[in-house]
């Protein structure tokens, strides 16, 4: 089997995502506020988000089963996270209310699009290990596929990872917010998917071009991961395996607010892999998803559906042959 398919049989199975739910409170300024300063802003939203849900929407919206195991609290934003869940067609059987608030996202937005966050768990601190057996038990046999990030306790990521990989599912790890892992987690990941600042941060070594980006792979695959995946936003991404390293183009289009465009990646990503897709389509796709997703507003509003990318792909594709045929 070539390194770039990842299970084909799982063209009929969902995806599994174990992560965060938060409500997002996003507000739009101009520019972002110095140290101590105060700005007057332009709009304010209050939405669906959280790593975990945002993948989970990302891959329903791509065709995919997805199947969310997470915590959200019983405050007035419960309804919220759980009503959106069910509205973006995610099964939320496992998706379970704690005592206490749900968590928290605090996101500003400025301008350029670009966005700074503060992220506090609430209540994706309760999630446990028997939460995740149960999901597994339950929904193992009919997914592909392990999605999951860091806005949970390290403990019950590498917890789901090491069942999803005993279990025979593709493992997907999206190591954000980024801290130092150990190094026993890498055999047990297939494809990690870090941005240029992540990958510095797990490496150590410094991502600001496509060669760092490669050299940063590298590190990922002599450590055991199968495929690794640098995303570098306007610079495109680049996959780096064992026996292969490609680059991706961007698409360009203009920034409105760049949240969730690590989160539409993931989650077309994954979805893309138990349909059926090579891994190098899969992240085509992918790149598309985030595409959209940045000329959009806010965390979950922005996952593009489907349809919408597969014609940007198609349109972006078409133009390139045009030009490479002028």
């Amino acid at each position: 089997m070539s390194e770039t398919m990842f299970h084909p049989q799982g063209a009929d199975r969902g995806v599994l995502i174990v992560g965060s739910v938060t409500a997002d409170l996003t507000t739009f300024s101009h520019r972002l506020p110095l140290r101590g300063e105060t700005v007057l802003g332009a709009d304010f939203t209050l939405v669906l988000g959280g790593k975990g849900a945002n993948q989970a929407i990302a891959a329903s919206r791509a065709g995919a089963e997805a199947h969310l195991v997470a915590c959200v609290g019983t405050d007035l934003f419960q309804d919220l996270v759980t009503n959106g869940l069910r509205e973006a067609g995610v099964n939320v059987d496992h998706v379970r209310a704690v005592d206490g608030p749900t968590g928290i996202a605090h996101i500003r937005v400025d301008d350029s699009g670009e966005n700074d966050i503060v992220m506090v768990p609430l209540a994706n601190d309760s999630l446990d290990e028997r939460q995740v057996d149960e999901a597994f038990a339950d929904r193992s046999a009919c997914s592909a596929l392990l999605l999951t990030q860091l806005e949970v306790p390290l403990s019950l990521t590498v917890h789901a990872m090491r069942k999803a990989h005993e279990a025979g599912l593709t493992v997907v790890l999206d190591p954000a917010p980024a801290q130092v892992l150990d190094l026993s987690i890498w055999p047990l990941v297939d494809i990690v998917t870090p941005n240029e600042t992540e990958a510095t941060i797990l490496t150590n070594i410094p991502v600001t071009d496509a060669d760092s980006a490669v050299a940063a792979g590298r590190w990922f695959v002599e450590r055991g991961v199968r495929s690794a995946i640098i995303t570098m936003a306007a610079a495109g991404a680049v996959l780096v395996s064992a026996d292969e390293t490609l680059f991706f183009d961007t698409i360009p289009v203009t920034a409105v607010d760049t949240t969730a465009a690590g989160d539409a990646f993931a989650g077309y990503l994954g979805a893309s892999i138990v349909q059926g897709h090579d891994l190098p389509s899969a992240i085509r796709r992918a790149i598309a998803a985030g595409a959209i997703t940045v000329t959009r507003r806010g965390a979950s509003p922005s996952l593009p559906g489907r349809d919408d990318v597969d014609a940007l792909l198609a349109f972006h594709v078409g133009r390139e042959h045009g030009e490479s045929g002028a």
